[in-house]
């Protein structure tokens, strides 16, 4: 199957056009190796398929970041038949670096010129004919998130795919030119895996990642060159970086044409009120609490109902088949408090996580999430913290695995291991039932206050303790932070709803297999030794609660049932709720475990164990990235052991405070 690889900048409408061409029919995996996202998708012209690659988004094909690796590997060793890189038709100046890059490797390469209908109402005027001959390469103008564009960027690309045409040859000024003189005849019949001009360009520009190739695989001639490469003092980098953006603006002075007087566009006016100064973090949190909001407002008394009820329903309907068949007693104690006690308590909570992922995407879709790293940036700095950290804090809102895989843009190794240490202290997805579940038996008239509260302590954590991290831990002078905020768009609704589908799928699917295995391990414990009463302290699974609910007692939830949930919480934080359902279902099916709750817990425990929840211990998945990305063991345990410890802590003093104060 012929492969095409889409490549382009960050926020240039790469992925937009990816789902364009896919459709649903694609899967995300990770580029074997790395932490990096693959995506992979199938496209039918002609009555031919196609594999599409969405390459990581990059502004440059070096290799500073295993994004830029990832791409530049696979367009020159994943051989693809043809690369499309997308171009920000608003932004062509600074997106045709790439472009450069790509006609330097003699790829072939169709450029899609994306958001035509942005640069028509900026009246950017660009002649596609002059652009594609001066850069030699095919033009199509397209509109990815209207789907325009999208058949003849297909019939350009298998078109030149099938023809002998090349991408024109990069020329660069004399000196260059002399200097690769110098080093061709080197590589000249020799088998290397990459094209052997790039390979010159690279060795100019002292790649350290070409080097180590070279030092390997190269002959002594060339080994002896490239040390006098790296021993002269030269500025041949620059001087190259220089070539390709000086063939860039002459390239757009004769086929781009910008208005005079540019206007203050409507992006600049709400940046000003929403990147101001003094009320940047204000609003980004009044934004914030309005999100949590509406989430109960919505999610839970307009949606929230139907999937309870159905639950219900569907328990008494199985339940009732149990009787009928005359089940066995085992088969239906693990139906009603196994399943439907336990995994069915998860679910239920689906529709609030429905609506929060649905509102954080819009957030996220009209560009407003870049601006809120950018108003916490003077926060961050202060407290000795880099700007990019609060990127990946916002994406571990989703899922502290991809915040912790994130970090991977921070430069400085003292930036990002502060980073990935502090994740795990905002509030994933997976904690959200927990916090639904005590938020429902007693605060349900505040809910969105108590969960905008929750969201707060947690960034409030995280800051404080990368302040002491980066004043013990990790000593060192901060980098600058560097980052693109894209214009403000309508967001589209259907990449809006892809994400949020994507986030709610993964929920469910952790729900069928991880929190499944976790909740009937347990309930093969709950109902041993043969003979005890199930789920009663007497079980196996009871006395190990037993002998775990002290550590807790000081936080005022000192149950074996509080204890044993918290910790399968390590396999997966969704299974707190799973397992509290189990223990607590009493046979009951899908009875109202909230209302349970209320007679075992108080308000003041519900808000420390909910504190704990927010602290402790992150998941398994989280423990293994963290051994990933740092590449040691002594992280992922230091990790789990001192993110405990503030929990139990900040657990400890709720409790105990609260008490004092009559609580």
């Amino acid at each position: 199957m012929s492969v095409i690889a889409l490549v382009g900048n960050p926020n240039s409408g790469k992925t937009t056009l990816f789902n364009a061409l896919t459709g649903s029919n694609q899967h995300v995996g990770n580029w074997p190796g790395v932490t990096v996202e693959k995506k992979e998708g199938k496209v039918k012209y002609n009555n031919k398929e196609y594999n599409v690659v969405d390459l990581p988004g990059t502004y440059s094909l070096g290799a500073f970041s295993e994004d830029e690796i990832v791409a530049r590997d696979f367009i020159l060793k994943g051989n693809p038949d043809i690369v499309i890189n997308v171009v920000d038709a608003t932004n062509i100046e600074r997106n045709l670096y790439l472009t450069s890059q790509l006609i330097e490797m003699g790829t072939k390469v169709v450029l899609a010129l994306n958001m035509m209908d942005e640069a028509l109402a900026k009246d950017i005027k660009i002649d596609l004919d002059n652009l594609s001959k001066k850069l030699g390469i095919p033009i199509v103008a397209t509109v990815a998130s209207k789907k325009q564009g999208i058949k003849d960027l297909l019939k350009s690309a298998t078109e030149y795919m099938d023809s002998k045409n090349t991408s024109k040859k990069f020329t660069y000024s004399k000196n260059i030119e002399k200097e690769l003189e110098n080093i061709r005849p080197l590589l000249a019949n020799s088998e290397y895996i990459y094209p052997s001009n790039w390979l010159a360009i690279k060795l100019l520009e002292r790649d350290q990642d070409i080097i180590s190739y070279i030092d390997e695989n190269g002959s002594e001639d060339l080994k002896k060159k490239v040390a006098e490469i790296e021993a002269v003092d030269s500025d041949l980098e620059l001087e190259i970086i220089d070539n390709r953006y000086s063939f860039v603006n002459n390239v757009l002075a004769q086929s781009v044409t910008r208005p005079s007087e540019s206007k203050v566009s409507l992006t600049d006016k709400i940046d000003t009120i929403v990147t101001h100064k003094f009320w940047g973090i204000p609003i980004f949190g009044l934004i914030m609490f309005i999100v949590f909001q509406l989430t109960f407002t919505i999610g839970e008394d307009l949606l929230g109902g139907f999937v309870e009820d159905g639950l219900v329903n569907l328990g008494v309907y199985v339940e009732g088949l149990l009787i009928n068949a005359s089940a066995p007693p085992l088969l239906s104690s693990f139906i009603n408090n196994g399943i439907f006690g336990g995994v069915a308590a998860v679910i239920v909570f689906v529709p609030l996580i429905v609506v929060l992922y649905f509102f954080l995407g819009i957030l996220e879709d009209t560009g407003y999430m870049a601006r809120a790293a950018y108003v916490m940036d003077g926060v961050m700095r202060k407290l000795g913290l880099h700007g990019k950290t609060f990127i990946s804090m916002i994406i571990g809102f989703g899922c502290n695995v991809p915040g912790i895989m994130s970090t991977r843009t921070l430069e400085n190794k003292k930036d990002r291991m502060i980073a990935i240490l502090i994740n795990p202290f905002m509030s994933c997805g997976a904690k959200i039932p927990i916090y639904m579940l005590f938020i429902a038996a007693f605060f349900p008239d505040s809910g969105g206050i108590v969960l905008f509260s929750i969201y707060f302590l947690g960034i409030a954590m995280a800051l404080i303790v990368g302040k002491i991290f980066s004043k013990t831990l990790f000593k060192g002078e901060n980098s600058d932070f560097i980052m693109e905020l894209p214009p403000y768009r309508l967001p589209s609704i259907t990449s809006v709803l892809r994400n949020m589908w994507d986030k709610v799928w993964d929920f469910l699917h952790r729900a069928g297999t991880v929190i499944f295995v976790v909740v009937s391990i347990l309930w093969v414990l709950s109902i041993l030794p043969f003979g005890v009463e199930p789920s009663s302290q007497a079980s196996f699974l009871g006395k190990i609660g037993t002998f775990v609910a002290p550590i807790f007692k000081p936080a005022g939830f000192g149950t074996w049932q509080a204890a044993v949930s918290l910790f399968s919480g390590i396999a997966a934080k969704e299974a707190v709720v799973g397992v509290l359902g189990m223990v607590y279902s009493g046979g009951e099916g899908a009875a109202d475990l909230a209302t349970q709750l209320q007679g075992i817990f108080t308000p003041l425990t519900a808000v420390s164990f909910m504190v704990l929840v927010l602290f402790y211990t992150p998941c398994a998945a989280t423990i293994a990235t963290v051994k990933k990305e740092t590449n040691s063991y002594k992280w992922p345990i230091f990790i789990s052991l001192y993110t405990f410890a503030i929990g139990w802590i900040a657990a400890v003093l709720v409790y105990q405070v609260g008490t004092l104060l009559g609580f």
